[in-house]
């Protein structure tokens, strides 16, 4: 048995995406994308329908593909994410088959948001963390960052995932065909510089054989 971060994501509303095959082939897309830049233990893939699971060798380097999930299929469709961690036991190789702990504690953690969801105050959640030994500064991180990216427009997710990938801000300026001073002012007024902090702070946690920056 391995201890990993395991992560269990799917579609929020998917009935009600106009596209489905169009929103199903941009999320493959976007897990590819996501795979080759956080190397996962084991790749992020679809499961049944618009659920997809992946795993993860820390909890830091979960957090930061999940960030990249959302942000990156933001506005076509919105996700949720259960984040576990704990034993995986690996029962088959060819199709990838994995049990233990750690995938139930990621279970645990995604009906924790589909529960949130169905309460006014708490609607906006679309992350959530379980298992032995998680911090509690790791669980009380994401209902801000939920909070923050739900708080988001097309532009500020289009900045967002800009920096989240390593661009410039005059680059993103340039593609968006607004200033350099507009994607700053952006940048500050809606709390995308703490995400970036953040996300950054959790990079340094990775260790060198992780996440490729």
């Amino acid at each position: 048995m391995n201890l990993l971060a395991t992560v269990i994501g799917d579609v929020v509303s998917s009935r009600h995406v106009g596209d489905r095959a169009g929103m199903h082939r941009e999320l493959a897309a976007l897990l590819d994308r996501v795979n080759a830049d956080t190397s996962p233990v084991t790749p992020l893939r679809f499961t049944v329908g618009d659920e997809f699971q992946g795993a993860f060798a820390t909890i830091e380097q979960a957090l930061r593909a999940t960030l990249r999930l959302r942000v990156g299929l933001l506005p076509t469709a919105d996700l949720r994410h259960g984040i576990g961690f704990g034993a995986v036991t690996v029962l088959q190789d060819e199709p990838r088959v994995e049990d233990g702990p750690g995938w139930w504690a990621a279970r645990e953690a995604i009906d924790a948001v589909h529960d949130a969801e169905d309460h006014p105050a708490t609607r906006w959640v679309r992350t959530a963390v379980r298992g032995e030994g998680v911090e509690a500064a790791v669980a009380a991180l994401l209902p801000l960052r939920d909070r923050i990216v739900a708080a988001l427009d097309e532009r500020g997710c289009a900045i967002l995932a800009g920096l989240l990938d390593g661009r410039a801000q005059r680059e993103i300026a340039d593609d968006l065909a607004i200033s350099p001073s507009a994607v700053s002012q952006r940048i500050r007024s809606s709390g995308i510089d703490a995400l970036v902090l953040s996300d950054q702070a959790l990079a340094d946690q990775v260790p060198a054989d992780g996440l490729t920056e």
